[in-house]
């Protein structure tokens, strides 16, 4: 099969070098930095200079997978590919972009005979060597014809889990919009996973005892039942940068699918506590609660004369 890529970063350069690596399919790349490029052609692929270019490149019925920042990046991109789109191409959009968004881009889209398939894709830098879950929306047919792709990009399925999901790690679970959806919701997942364990860790590093972090994280994943992939970064973490995590500020930025699952969340009366409070403590992260402890102080002082820390001492 023959797929163009547009966005060489770092999810979609290796996705471009596994299918290149893994499987006989041809890839046409095209990014703005032209280093990324020079990469993915090492790698095998048939570079593009200009978008136009990369259309010119494939055969009809294309498919063009996308692998950009979500949110205007993603917009334009959309806009310029389907300029040099005909009838029966398609676009694969594999970012994170808001399901409300997928639906109104493949009415569009549609409007021109141009296809569009959502892929919610989870496995981040990883995914080279593991595989990418792959969460699939869009028309069934357009599925079914690029799901060779998907078979070399997904890691192989074991155990029970293959008589549900099938052999390989990825999913068409429903219309336009609902691969994104349900990754919408897995990374609100994951904020409360990441948040749970940052609190463990944390007690355990202010606790009386001289606690191995890096022992204990390895400890959990030995048949415990918090046991995890994400416990096993933190292992990574602890053994690459020290007990204490020395060189790393505790800044946590949001890529806003958090603020997306909650805000559905509320919409639906679906009650997402641990989502809520994982998102505002990244806010707090970045300092953007310093006033709010500064009124905690001055209130504290005012009603019960407790003293308060004077700025700069």
């Amino acid at each position: 099969m023959q797929i163009g890529f547009i966005g060489l970063g770092r999810m979609g350069g290796n996705m471009v070098r596994r299918i290149l690596r893994d499987s006989d399919h041809q890839v046409v790349a095209y990014d703005p930095d032209r280093a990324a490029v020079r990469a993915a052609v090492q790698a095998g692929a048939r570079g593009a200079r200009s978008i136009p270019e990369l259309v010119k490149a494939l055969k009809p019925p294309r498919f063009v997978w996308l692998m950009v920042p979500a949110g205007q990046p993603t917009e334009e991109a959309i806009e310029k590919v389907a300029k040099h789109l005909s009838r029966g191409d398609t676009i694969v959009d594999g970012g994170n972009t808001n399901y409300r968004d997928d639906r109104r881009r493949a009415a569009q889209l549609r409007k021109a005979g141009i296809n569009y398939v959502d892929v919610g894709v989870s496995g981040g830098v990883w995914g080279l060597e593991v595989g990418y879950c792959m969460m699939v929306g869009g028309p069934k047919a357009q599925v079914n014809k690029l799901a060779p792709i998907l078979d070399v990009l997904a890691p192989p399925v074991a155990g029970p889990s293959a008589e549900v999901v099938g052999k390989r790690g990825w999913a068409h679970l429903g219309p336009t919009g609902a691969g994104h959806y349900v990754k919408m919701v897995h990374n609100g997942i994951e904020y409360g996973l990441m948040q749970a364990y940052a609190e463990g860790f944390d007690l355990l590093d202010k606790c009386e005892y001289e606690l191995n972090k890096r022992l204990i994280a390895n400890l959990w994943n030995q048949g415990s039942v918090i046991r995890s992939w994400l416990l096993e970064l933190a292992a990574r973490a602890f053994a690459e940068l020290g007990e204490e995590l020395e060189g790393i500020e505790g800044y946590t930025a949001d890529s806003g699918e958090g603020r997306w699952t909650l805000a559905e969340g509320i919409e639906r009366d679906v009650p997402m506590p641990v989502l809520a409070s994982s998102l505002f403590a990244r806010f707090y992260s970045r300092g953007n609660g310093e006033f709010t402890h500064r009124v905690l102080a001055a209130l504290r002082h005012q009603f019960g004369g407790h003293p308060v820390k004077e700025a700069g001492r």
